[in-house]
């Protein structure tokens, strides 16, 4: 028996240990600029380049202990303690690194980590390659990793199209140059890269029930449908203790339920008669089922006092 507690044990807390890194896996990089010119300033009113990351989860994410990077040489280092130095470390103990769902984050590449959390101990390089990857907490799994173009031109972002998602159909349109000279290519650090103003359902449905005849027979259904189910279960419900108190009695006669044939099986009490025994037994016995439940009131006869006396409001006759 305790061994088989042991292994329980040992495989709750390594579910425990594994579930951080599995929900790690759904950080991506969302959008990159490598030169900021012109574009949006970190909390020092500075402009240097950035790195959007993206919670891809429907769940709120923690990111400290993940190790970001533009240095494409740790691939080839095999000591996890080697890579951890080459890299930038997101700290723990803030938090701002906890992520909630769908959601964004930006870490600017000014090469500054002791101006806060989100500033990475390295820069962008314009005019290069830039290889960013993001690792997980033992800097051995490669979560999400990216290749900005040198042909970046600068206050200009490398984005996915679709926040997160890659273009299954045609990888090449998984990425995009935005430059904010059009509607559909404007730049949108720590918000979607698709902006919605209206919800397209919501509008189809508006156009196809203009006077809510459908809304008003759908929820009429559901209320309905709601109300079905509970007589079900209360229904279900009462035959299971009906059946229940069957085969107690049978139980208290001193034979089994199978055994007795269904013509003869005991009544099942209802409520009524289950109230007229209780209430034949107090008034035989005088007593109560749950003693504490009782209140008693003593009523206590008050001490005559002038100063609440009603003769005294009264006026006097005067005196001749």
């Amino acid at each position: 028996m305790k061994k088989k507690l042991s292994a329980l044990l040992l495989m709750m807390v390594a579910c425990a240990v594994s579930a951080p890194a599995q929900t790690r896996g759904a950080l991506r990089i969302n959008e990159i600029m490598v030169q900021n010119d012109s574009s949006v300033v970190d909390d020092y009113g500075c402009r240097s380049g950035w790195i959007e990351l993206f919670n891809s989860s429907f769940a709120p994410l923690e990111i400290s202990s993940v190790y970001i990077t533009n240095n494409k040489d740790v691939l080839n280092v095999q000591d996890a303690q080697e890579r951890k130095k080459m890299m930038y470390a997101v700290p723990l103990g803030d938090v701002n690194t906890k992520m909630p769902k769908r959601q964004h984050v930006i870490f600017w590449a000014d090469g500054l980590p002791t101006r806060g959390t989100f500033h990475t101990s390295f820069t962008l390089t314009p005019g290069k390659d830039n290889w960013i990857g993001v690792f997980d907490a033992s800097a051995m799994n490669v979560i999400d990793s990216i290749t900005v173009p040198a042909s970046l031109l600068a206050n200009t972002s490398y984005a996915r199209a679709v926040d997160g998602k890659d273009n299954e159909v045609d990888p090449a349109k998984t990425w995009e140059v935005r430059d904010n000279l059009t509607d559909i290519s404007y730049i949108t650090p720590s918000s979607n890269n698709i902006i919605t103003d209206s919800n397209t359902k919501v509008e189809t449905f508006k156009t196809q029930d203009k006077n809510g005849f459908a809304m008003t027979i759908m929820a009429m259904c559901i209320v309905f449908s709601a109300l079905l189910l509970l007589c079900v279960c209360f229904y279900v419900i009462s035959k299971i203790g009906e059946r229940i108190s069957k085969r107690n009695k049978a139980k208290a006669q001193g034979a089994s339920l199978r055994e007795i044939p269904s013509s003869e099986h005991p009544d099942h009490d209802s409520g009524e008669e289950i109230a007229a025994i209780a209430m034949a037994l107090h008034e035989h016995l005088d007593a109560h089922d749950q003693e504490n439940t009782i209140l008693t009131i003593n009523k206590v006869k008050k001490a005559y006092s002038p100063w609440s006396s009603k003769i005294y409001s009264l006026r006097e006759v005067p005196r001749r």
